[in-house]
């Protein structure tokens, strides 16, 4: 057995072993009402106290048991898809860093330990995306990074604004009135949110970030590097309120509906379900500017069940239908490929909140009690359109890639062959049935009572309907869809490419910002700071030390030289 091999199947067993350890640690924590903290002091500094500390909950243990349990998946999963790369290694190790940095999130409730599984997640998400080092991957990583540095520096600046407080652990102050008062703080860690979240404006780095393989995206997308945000903002929930939910319940909302409108228009099967994981970040975003933290908790984690589950099928299909990821290039694939169709069509009905599943559980919730709060108009209508338009691209991209006709041509060998790849499918496909009930019976034992109007109960479900009639009916009608919507090419461009987000937020940093940063480079580190600093010591020391060496060689002319020097100059100095 390849070493690689070995170290896959371990790595696996490790996190399976620490997910079932997680999870046994916080049903216990949840029956008995009861945590852990963890403090060490590393320095004092003028009566700020640096520690390193870790909490250990109900939550960060539960969160904690999920991100280890997809990772197992997906590192068996990874198994069969990334069997024929030369770097397998590198690719164990990559994946392996991630969940660290993720884990060191989790369990840290101060600031600056935050702050490095807050970096560990941007740097190891670049070398991720740039994986297949080619001029797309280099562009979408770069996006990427520049994008989280803004979260990175507002982390760095709240890190700053909290040193008056005496300490860097936020459970502290949170509950009380130390963070609620500084405004600037709760604006910084919404913004940091928002970035890792990639809620509008910075929306363009989550579906550039599809270059990465496709079992990092499953991970990534499910219960890592976009929910980062989201976890930490529910952490600081009880300091959120005022204007600052209301500016986030606005941008979740219009999140939702610019994911949910973009994905009717797009055509690569990865970022469809990418534009899928944006909208349900909006989901979670408004929910918890609504003030129902544990509500964005519950999604989080039901979310992360069946949306591993789509990537993993998503995988499977590009990797037998020969690496296309055009959904206009598949369809018929229910007769070629029945686990991997069966599977995405459970997680596309979980993601839609067919009762039941995973989705319903969260999903149904979140919106009764959406529209039980106060809540404006536009903010009610976002939220009731997002939802038809999660249910329209589902059944759009049932019928592309499912139900569709055939359009594969002769290719051949599309089948589910391969049990390296279905075998996770399968349980996760079990969680995305079963998770939602199991989640909701742990996190709210006790049942809540929802009373609406019949029309407002009733909402979801029709607009659920039309949305699934939009998208499967219409484009079984292709001929006059493509006539009704061929005359409005400048609407579908502009809806397709995410309100021309990915434009806007690289316009002029190529041309400016990076162009103005190489020329800083060569005057300044490849200049000037060069020549009086490293390389000119450099030559200065080299040119003593030969003037040195020459001196020490005992050598007759040298003495000569140096005498008629010394005369010349003593004569000089007598006239």
């Amino acid at each position: 057995m390849l070493w690689y091999v070995r170290l896959n199947l371990s790595s696996m067993v490790f996190l399976m072993v620490i997910s079932i350890s997680s999870l046994l640690g916080s049903l216990s924590m949840l029956v008995g009402d009861f945590c852990y903290y963890i403090e060490w002091e590393i320095i004092s500094v003028n009566s700020s106290s640096l520690c390193m500390t870790l909490i250990l909950d109900w939550m960060a243990m539960l969160f904690m048991s999920f991100v280890t349990f997809i990772s197992a998946m997906v590192l068996y999963y990874s198994g069969g898809y990334m069997s024929g790369d030369e770097n397998m290694a590198r690719f164990i190790y990559l994946v392996l860093g991630f969940v660290a940095s993720m884990g060191f999130l989790i369990v840290s409730p101060n600031m600056v330990s935050i702050l490095l599984g807050w970096d560990g997640l941007g740097l190891v998400s670049y070398a991720l995306v740039i994986y297949y080092q080619n001029e797309k991957s280099m562009n979408a990583g770069m996006l990427t990074a520049l994008s989280n540095r803004v979260g990175d520096v507002a982390i760095l600046l709240s890190i700053a604004l909290m040193f008056e407080l005496g300490g860097w652990s936020f459970i502290f102050y949170v509950d009380g009135t130390g963070v609620s008062s500084i405004s600037w703080l709760v604006c910084l860690v919404i913004l940091a949110g928002m970035t890792k979240s990639a809620q509008i404006p910075f929306s363009a780095w989550l579906p550039a970030a599809m270059a990465a393989p496709t079992p990092v995206s499953a991970l990534v997308h499910s219960s890592t590097l976009v929910t980062a945000g989201v976890y930490l903002l529910i952490r600081f929930s009880p300091s959120l309120g005022g204007l600052e939910q209301s500016v986030l319940l606005l941008l979740a909302g219009l999140t939702m509906f610019m994911a949910g409108l973009g994905a009717n228009f797009e055509t690569d099967l990865k970022k469809i379900i990418a534009l899928s994981t944006l909208s349900q970040l909006g989901v979670m975003m408004s929910v918890l500017a609504l003030g129902y933290w544990k509500l964005a908790f519950f999604h989080l984690l039901a979310h992360a069940l069946f949306k591993a589950l789509l990537f993993m099928c998503a995988g499977s299909i590009i990797h037998s239908v020969g690496g296309t990821q055009d959904i206009r290039s598949m369809g018929g694939l229910v007769y070629f490929m029945p686990l991997s169709v069966t599977s995405i069509n459970l997680a596309n009905l979980a993601l839609c909140g067919t009762p039941f599943l995973a989705g319903f559980y969260s999903k149904d919730l979140i919106l009764e009690v959406a529209f039980s709060s106060v809540l404006n108009e536009f903010c009610f209508w976002l939220l009731v359109l997002a939802t038809g338009l999660t249910v329209c691209y589902t059944f759009r991209l049932v019928y592309y890639s499912v139900s569709g006709d055939f359009n594969l041509m002769s290719l051949g060998g599309v089948s589910d062959e391969d049990s390296t790849m279905t075998f996770p499918m399968i349980f996760l496909g079990v969680g995305a049935i079963v998770g939602g009930a199991g989640l909701s019976w742990l996190i709210f034992p006790s049942p809540w009572m929802i009373c609406l109007p019949l029309g407002v109960k009733t909402l979801a479900l029709v607009v659920s309907f039309i949305g699934g009639f939009i998208g499967y009916v219409l484009n079984l009608m292709s001929e006059s869809y493509s006539l009704t919507f061929s005359r409005s090419y400048g609407l579908i461009s502009f809806a397709g490419s995410m309100w021309f987000m990915p434009f806007l937020s690289t316009r002029g940093i190529s041309n400016s910002f990076l162009k103005l940063g190489l020329k800083y480079n060569w005057v300044g580190d490849g200049g000037w700071l060069e020549s009086w600093g490293a390389q000119g010591a450099y030559s200065f020391f080299m040119k003593s030390s030969f003037y040195l060496q020459l001196a020490q060689e005992n050598s007759l002319k040298v003495y000569m030289m140096m005498f008629v020097f010394w005369l010349v100059l003593l004569g000089l100095v007598l006239l």
